[in-house]
């Protein structure tokens, strides 16, 4: 086994920065991506060549439902770690396209997971989501809360990875922990995210669409915040918790497992209408507001309880929206040519 780190969607927004990170600290990345057309692939490509240029990184252009070439990747690079960060993205997506979710987030983790077991990983670190939290009205979203009424095709496919997480564990001894993003923005981030479609659209002067007339609040999280608690995790393998009650099961720990659940957000929901607030003064400019009715899976209000993050590894995300959307707007003109 060598002593590389395997790192899924590489060319993806939070697997580019969460590769470069690594790289930055001295350790040999091996990326796989399969440059899919779901958005721009040139911004892809662009993010790619950046971590190209790093002599401690390889690629791999693979699906991860191809089960012979990811076996095959295995068997041939043998990562010591993990960090799974390639899916299919966006929760409205899985509404025209579900068998593309089930195929990446599914089959492809599945193949992942088989690696893991193949190859005797020492962690494995995976995406989960937010969105798992679904129908639960109960604020802030812990770990510790039952997550089982997901609202979305895309939800669900992440909970499926959860629970097959806990398998492999259990049968394979594979430490593994599951991070719940929350809303993740920054440089680099993916067109179909609310910050990146609101710059485009304000630099336009055309409307923004405002979902849920504007009523609703994020748990905006500053991606480099995201990526200090990927690492983070990486660094300390999930151990079974020897204070499980079966009679009491904690949904967050496992008894029989190394195996656990963590929230990565910011702590700190901000109002929407504040972060289209603090975009229009990064860019000097007012933005048309067409606001919209609530859409089909969404949720009203999203909040991250990281106290155990905090316990757990050390997570204190530190980036307010004001600084963070002012380096998504300095990069976005710089990368776009607009001003």
């Amino acid at each position: 086994m060598s002593n590389a780190v395997l790192v899924t969607g590489s060319a993806g927004f939070i697997g580019f920065h969460t590769a470069q990170r690594l790289l930055a600290r001295g350790e040999t990345v091996i990326g796989l991506d399969n440059l899919n057309a779901y958005y721009d692939p040139a911004l892809k490509q662009a993010r790619l060549d950046q971590l190209l240029a790093h002599p401690n990184y390889r690629h791999h252009t693979l699906d991860l439902a191809d089960r012979e070439g990811v076996a095959a990747l295995f068997a041939t690079e043998k990562p010591a770690r993990i960090v799974h960060l390639g899916a299919q993205a966006g929760v409205r997506y899985s509404l025209e396209a579900p068998e593309t979710y089930v195929d990446s987030n599914v089959v492809g983790f599945l193949s992942i997971l088989e690696g893991a077991r193949a190859t005797g990983c020492q962690h494995l670190v995976y995406a989960s989501t937010s969105s798992a939290y679904g129908a639960n009205g109960k604020l802030p979203f812990a770990v510790h809360d039952g997550a089982n009424h997901p609202l979305t095709l895309y939800a669900a496919t992440k909970l499926a990875n959860e629970a097959m997480a806990h398998s492999y564990a259990h049968l394979f001894n594979i430490p593994t922990t599951g991070l719940r993003f929350f809303t993740v923005y920054g440089p680099w981030g993916r067109p179909d995210m609310a910050l990146f479609k609101f710059t485009r659209a304000i630099l336009k002067n055309e409307p923004i669409d405002v979902y849920g007339e504007g009523r609703m609040s994020r748990d905006f999280t500053y991606v480099d915040d995201i990526v200090t608690g990927i690492i983070a995790a990486l660094d300390q393998p999930a151990r079974i918790n020897p204070d499980w009650d079966a009679q009491h099961p904690d949904p967050a720990t496992s008894g029989v497992a190394p195996w656990r659940m963590l929230n990565l957000g910011a702590g700190q929901p901000v109002p929407l209408m504040r972060y289209i607030e603090v975009l229009e003064s990064k860019l000097g400019r007012k933005a048309t507001l067409n606001l919209m009715p609530m859409q089909d899976g969404d949720v009203v209000n999203t909040e991250a309880d990281v106290s155990d993050t905090l316990d757990a590894i050390g997570y204190a995300p530190s980036t307010p929206v004001e600084e963070g959307v002012g380096h998504f707007v300095d990069w976005y003109c710089n990368f776009y040519r607009e001003n």
